[in-house]
């Protein structure tokens, strides 16, 4: 078939979808929130653009697919994708790096406590799993903070070392600090720590999982003055290794997998704490977690085994404290999705700051794709945004004036039309502050 192509000035979107998020947020009254924001910086003139347009729009292109800031562009000329959202204009990709250079340290902060803290202030749901984890985002420039430490991807690259707390119940981020790429992941998590709580004033959490790069005496003892259950994994130290070996109290869970549950005191630890280790078979479970005794090498009643250990002062089962922790590899997956999904390894700029707000509102439009996920597609499947982007959000419209009233003339096939007026409501019902039942 021959045919010939003209243009059309119809205002014509490819993301009607999103529409569904405009009436969520417009529920929740994520503008009217940002708006209470003295922090956020203003245009120097009265022809600026609006920092709630900025705001918005930076997370809806990333809805769209950006993953780093010229991408953004995606969003710029789409007329009716503006007239959904209630924009004068959408911003260019310089505006953005032009609005997240004017935070510092103080308007950053202000920034992640003002969007986490009033998220989860408005959250009806009680007794959290918190997951916190370090992440290393790898820099091809100079920017600030980016420096040489653990990378083991780009060895020797330049990077920075983020942290991230998770609430595993609800897939929420509850907090994020941006950290020089020479940072341990243990280092300043007692501040950190205390300022995630500060964020999720008012409300419990009943366990705390940490991986092996948070065992340290003073992250163990932060946690207990502030009486909270913790399950943390255990670096594999000469001492440990040599107790483990020791050990004769092995009981059978699994074909190929034993537990012990023991105690074990560190010579820089006022007393001793409780330890439940875990071995696997290697040749039973080639694809198991955990590390061999380095100590031993060559000695196949060790060498067979792949271990595990967890330090907790919880006191449940030894088989149940294991299985609680590897829950705890979802927040890995969380990670995944920030970066593939949400341009947390790609959106950054030349001021350490700047590179932060960028981040934390990258996370803030990441929480509100898990909210809608939860309130208005209510599937028992979690689909990730790079799904959702084709499957929901991808739909031709047009808008058109019938009695002075703008129409949303949407192209979908008869058969999803019940489906995507179902959405519709569900959007439009959202209730704020949100209720999440522990039944």
């Amino acid at each position: 078939m021959k045919f010939n192509i003209k243009f059309t000035n119809k205002e014509i979107t490819p993301w009607s979808g999103l529409v569904f998020l405009r009436n969520m947020m417009r529920k929740m009254g994520v503008r009217e929130q940002l708006s209470s924001y003295d922090f956020i910086p203003q245009p120097g003139s009265n022809r600026g653009y609006s920092p709630l347009d900025i705001i918005e729009s930076f997370m809806v292109s990333i809805w769209c697919g950006a993953n780093r800031f010229l991408h953004t562009e995606v969003t710029r000329h789409d007329k009716a994708l503006i007239k959904i959202f209630g924009w004068k204009k959408a911003p260019g990709n310089d505006t953005y790096k032009r609005f997240f250079k004017k935070f510092d340290m103080e308007s950053s902060s202000e920034l992640s406590h003002g969007l986490f803290g009033w998220l989860f202030n408005n959250i009806s749901f009680d007794n959290y799993t918190l997951d916190c984890d370090s992440s290393v985002n790898t820099r091809y420039g100079h920017q600030e903070g980016a420096k040489k430490g653990y990378n083991p991807q780009k060895p020797g690259r330049k990077s920075h070392h983020p942290i991230i707390a998770f609430v595993n119940d609800l897939k929420l981020v509850a907090n994020f600090w941006l950290r020089s790429g020479n940072t341990h992941s243990a280092n300043n998590f007692a501040a950190f720590l205390e300022d995630t709580l500060q964020k999720l004033k008012g409300k419990t959490i009943g366990l705390i999982r940490l991986d092996s790069g948070f065992y340290s005496k003073e992250v163990l003892s932060f946690i207990e003055e502030k009486v909270i259950n913790y399950i943390v994994a255990v670096r594999f130290y000469i001492p440990i290794q040599k107790m483990i070996s020791l050990e004769q109290n092995w009981l059978p869970v699994d074909d190929g997998i034993e537990i012990c549950d023991t105690t074990y005191q560190s010579y820089d630890w006022d007393a001793p704490r409780r330890l439940v280790v875990v071995r696997q078979r290697i040749d039973k479970h080639p694809e198991a977690a955990g590390r061999m005794l380095s100590l031993f090498e060559g000695m196949p009643q060790y060498y067979n085994y792949k271990y595990s250990a967890y330090v907790t002062n919880m006191r449940l089962s030894a088989v149940d404290i294991w299985r609680l922790y590897r829950l705890r590899a979802d927040s890995e997956n969380r990670i995944k999705e920030l970066k593939e999904d949400f341009g947390f390894n790609s959106f950054n700029l030349q001021e350490f700051w700047a590179t932060e707000a960028a981040l934390t509102v990258a996370i803030f439009a990441y929480n509100l794709m898990a909210i809608f996920r939860l309130f208005v597609l209510k599937s028992e499947i979690q689909h990730k945004l790079s799904t959702l982007r084709y499957k929901i959000f991808a739909i031709g419209a047009f808008f058109q004036k019938n009695n002075g009233t703008y129409v949303l003339n949407i192209a979908l096939a008869k058969q999803r039309r019940k489906w995507f007026i179902g959405l519709w409501n569900n959007s439009n019902q959202v209730d704020f502050p949100l209720f999440f039942s522990n039944k």
